[in-house]
């Protein structure tokens, strides 16, 4: 199992250049990718962008690239320029956001997003292979012959010579259904509150050869773990109560799979009541126990097999801890 070493996004007020020096020492410890991600905020691209230029040997990874953020092609030309100017270290994440995000921000229709994700996904593969770019799915349609088209529109391929033509690709997925595709059409998975004793079951997934399973998993390695676990309860709250609404949550769902109904209905109902702290004291220690690896070296040391028995192939720590990010390097590389 490989560590990576997950830098998120930049929280509001922050600036990237703190991650970056995270992700530099990262380089330097011996962890193998850096992974940035995007809400409606730091985009993960320039963060990528200003990190490859100033390391050598760190794989650098999406995760994720917003799908409605950009078209299929754009994310070709972005990927391959990444790629190629990196040295061939590129890893492209990808993943629909939800219909908040969709909708609310990128002013794009939430529609059929497992559509949506096979028929983006085959147009960047193309693209990135250099074949002529035609499409007419469901989703997408190039070259664009709408109602309203000019019918100038040709096919097109891309102009410049990818250093590799199959870039990986990786798919956050969060339901049984999209973990399904993203085994069928991707090069590997980036789940969220990955409990690797339930995720067989919830997501109902067998590792496969070749296939990666990388979770981004909040990582605290402290003699406290009582107040590590009051670090994480309130990130747990936001997603499983504020995040989507109370009929549209999927991290809410995905807690309820794992088996804790009773506690995710609670929560999100005190969070959308504006109880946020009683929220937040509703997460349960199992739960967080779950999902995240918090305690002294040598308890996460021993729950580090539970996850290479799951099938993950490559932990993303994520923390803001340089102290955290060396203690993981000594007990997993």
């Amino acid at each position: 199992m490989q560590l990576g070493f997950y830098m998120g996004y930049s929280p509001p007020g922050t600036n990237p250049l703190e991650l970056i020096s995270l992700a530099q020492e990262a380089e330097r410890l011996g962890y193998g990718s850096a992974w940035a991600a995007e809400a409606w905020g730091t985009d993960a691209v320039t963060v990528l962008s200003w990190l490859a230029a100033t390391t050598t040997t760190i794989e650098i990874g999406s995760a994720i690239m917003q799908i409605p953020a950009r078209t299929p092609a754009n994310t070709a030309m972005t990927a391959a320029t990444l790629d190629l100017m990196s040295g061939g270290r590129f890893l492209l994440g990808l993943g629909t956001s939800g219909p908040q995000v969709v909708e609310g921000w990128h002013g794009q229709p939430w529609g059929k997003p497992l559509t949506r994700t096979r028929e983006y996904v085959q147009l960047v593969r193309r693209a990135l292979g250099r074949e002529t770019l035609e499409l007419e799915g469901d989703q997408y349609q190039v070259p664009y012959a709408g109602e309203d088209a000019t019918g100038l529109g040709k096919p097109l391929k891309l102009m410049m010579r990818p250093l590799r033509r199959e870039i990986p690709i990786y798919l956050a997925a969060l339901s049984p259904k999209n973990v399904r595709l993203a085994f069928e059409i991707a090069d590997g998975w980036l789940p969220l509150f990955f409990s690797p004793e339930r995720a067989r079951e919830a997501f109902g997934y067998e590792p496969r050869a070749g296939f990666e399973i990388a979770p981004n998993v909040q990582t605290i390695v402290t003699d406290d773990p009582e107040s590590a676990r009051d670090f994480v309860r309130p990130i747990l709250a936001l997603y499983i109560g504020g995040m989507g609404s109370r009929d549209v949550n999927f991290y809410n769902r995905l807690v309820c799979r794992y088996g804790y109904e009773e506690e995710a209905r609670r929560i999100q109902e005190l969070y959308l009541e504006g109880k946020q702290m009683e929220a937040i004291a509703t997460v349960p220690d199992a739960l967080i126990d779950e999902v995240a690896l918090i305690g002294p070296p040598e308890a996460i040391r021993d729950r580090l097999d539970a996850w290479r028995e799951a099938g993950v192939t490559r932990l993303l720590v994520s923390t803001h801890d340089v102290g955290t990010l060396r203690a993981m390097a000594e007990l997993a590389l």
